[in-house]
């Protein structure tokens, strides 16, 4: 109608500023240069940025700003297209001998004692990794019958009983070569097993920091990442456990290009979440890892929720070269 003058729904300033938040996360994740805290602890819901992206770029398209869309759609591609691609499965090996792993961890060994041991059965496992195991809760899982199924266990316990998150074992059914640990905040304990029809398997229960508290806890975890080992040589290693890291934390991108594969995604089982309160649904992140030697393939990555842990166990199926 002659006279009556139609406005934008959203003005264009405000569609302009709306894409901003997701521009800047966008731009920390793709330079890998989140520093300190609170940047590292938020990295880990970057895929949760992307998943509501939709929201500026709804925006920008209503305020029919070309700028704002521009700006709205780069960030949301530029987050969305590293979480997506954690979907999608990646060659590995298929040939060797089936090496069968259990990983979890048993929040202060909360976790129900008889479906961690029906878990382990039920899947054939061969070696069995956790975090967070106390004297008690160890001994709950002895009486639920685990050294029936996985007799030979290391298990290495804080000096200092207050510490409930900092105990951690591995337990198998294979010879053992040579027993060790991890230095780092926490105890991770460390297998190198005989495997037969194969070379040796070096398995290490990992328990990273979490880049909590402040700056000291983001320092700590940064310092466990850097000390973990490398691949490569005549030992074939793999690292299973609660890294307190995701796929988007650069100093987690920065381990892995140390020549490690991430058995998840190549599974394509990259996007699975590992971890979630126990009361809550939400969040639901990815902080639980296998990390394998390039040499091992990877059949199969499951993640399994338990009774008692707000973390999910990993089952994954890997194939050692002969």
């Amino acid at each position: 109608m002659d006279g009556v003058r139609l406005h934008q729904p959203v003005p264009e300033r405000v569609a302009l500023l709306f894409p901003v938040p997701w521009a800047v996360w966008a731009a920390l994740r793709l330079a890998g240069a989140e520093r300190g805290f609170p940047l590292v602890p938020a990295l880990t819901f970057t895929p949760y940025a992307a998943a509501t992206g939709v929201l500026p770029l709804g925006t920008a398209l209503l305020a029919r700003s070309p700028a704002a869309t521009a700006l709205a759609a780069g960030a949301t591609a530029a987050l969305a297209v590293p979480v997506l691609a954690r979907a999608r499965r990646q060659p590995t090996p298929a040939e060797g001998r089936r090496l069968r792993l259990v990983s979890l961890n048993t929040l202060h060994t909360r976790v129900d004692a008889a479906a961690l041991v029906d878990l382990v059965a039920g899947c054939d496992a061969d070696v069995l990794t956790l975090m967070e195991v106390t004297r008690d809760g160890r001994d709950r899982l002895v009486a639920a019958g685990l050294p029936g199924l996985l007799p030979t266990e290391h298990t290495l316990l804080p000096a200092d009983p207050a510490q409930l998150g900092a105990g951690g074992s591995v337990w198998t059914r294979l010879p053992v070569v040579a027993r060790s640990r991890v230095p780092g905040h926490f105890e991770q304990p460390q297998l190198l097993l005989a495997l037969p029809g194969g070379p040796d398997v070096e398995v290490t229960a990992v328990h990273v920091h979490p880049p909590l508290r402040f700056a000291a806890g983001v320092r700590a975890w940064e310092e466990d990442l850097a000390g973990l080992p490398a691949p490569g040589g005549d030992v074939v290693r793999v690292l299973a456990g609660d890294f307190n890291a995701a796929a988007d934390h650069a100093a987690f991108r920065r381990l892995v290009r140390r020549g490690w594969v991430d058995a998840g995604r190549a599974a394509g089982q990259g996007l699975r979440a590992t971890w979630a309160p126990v009361r809550f649904p939400q969040p639901r992140l990815t902080l639980d890892h296998v990390l394998v030697d390039p040499r091992v393939g990877v059949a199969e990555l499951r993640v399994v929720q338990l009774p008692g842990s707000d973390h999910r166990a990993l089952v994954a199926d890997l194939r050692i070269p002969a």
